[in-house]
């Protein structure tokens, strides 16, 4: 035999093999057949070309519906999630990468929920609690947008609280440490990394159900689950903030964040 016909031999089982894990996927996960090829791939990317190191399983408890928050230093964080999910996470995405011509059909067919970043959006709030009150998990990030500075978070917004306190499901805080990125949506397909994701207990805030309207309450179990994410991160001193209703950053400061990000990457590489 020669090394063509080896080679040959090799790629043809690895197709084959390739071909047969995601028929199982199919035949044995709750996800549509695109999606659980998607999936397929994901766990190849987030264990090969990103190195994640993930928890065995979410601590979510089988037809219980959550919101998953966590921390936002990529555009692939949502891959990490997922891989360890048999369940399907509905991420809440910024509305612009749902209409792009590239990234609109991927993410639609991952089925996130489009949302505005300008402020309250009535309509994907109402999506997401339709889908936990279900018994459906949704995942959001409260920053509103990737953290490029050397700060554990942005400011984040409390709507996490709000559509968990309204569908009475509980919350479930979330770490991501290294998540690759660089400038553009698509440049973490492109890097290597070495990705660790952790996970903390379940939040049960149902001593707080029915009192949604409740500013300072809200607030209260917001920062309460920022900070279960600042233990998970090894941070336990760092005080998470809140951002206003509408706030959202100037051009200036995400230009003032990308160099930051870039010279820090420079000094490191």
């Amino acid at each position: 035999m020669t090394v063509f016909q080896g080679t040959l031999i090799a790629l043809a089982f690895l197709a084959t093999a390739l071909v047969i894990w995601l028929f199982y996927l199919r035949l044995f996960s709750r996800f549509a057949p695109h999606q659980a090829i998607i999936w397929g791939l994901c766990y190849l990317i987030t264990r090969w070309q990103w190195r994640a190191r993930l928890p065995a399983n979410l601590p979510i408890p089988e037809e219980t519906g959550a919101v998953l928050v966590c921390n936002h230093r990529s555009s692939v964080d949502p891959f990490f999630l997922q891989t360890v999910s048999p369940r399907k996470i509905y991420w809440m995405v910024a509305r612009e990468y749902c209409v792009h011509p590239i990234f609109g059909l991927f993410l639609r067919m991952c089925e996130v929920i489009p949302v505005g970043r300008g402020g309250v959006d009535t309509a994907a709030t109402k999506t997401a609690l339709r889908h936990t009150a279900g018994g459906g998990l949704v995942g959001m990030f409260p920053e509103g947008r990737i953290n490029m500075t050397e700060q554990l978070l942005l400011p984040c917004r409390p709507g996490a609280a709000v559509v968990a306190m309204k569908s009475r499901v509980p919350m479930l805080p979330v770490y991501i440490q290294g998540s690759p990125y660089r400038k553009t949506a698509w440049s973490p397909f492109f890097m290597r990394a070495k990705v660790v994701v952790r996970v903390g207990p379940l939040i049960d805030i149902s001593e707080y159900y029915g009192r949604e309207g409740e500013t300072e309450i809200v607030q209260l179990i917001m920062l309460r689950v920022l900070k279960a994410i600042a233990v998970l991160a090894e941070q336990p001193d760092f005080e998470p903030q809140l951002a206003g209703r509408n706030w959202k950053p100037t051009e200036a400061q995400i230009a003032a964040d990308v160099a930051a990000s870039e010279e820090r990457r420079k000094k490191t590489s």
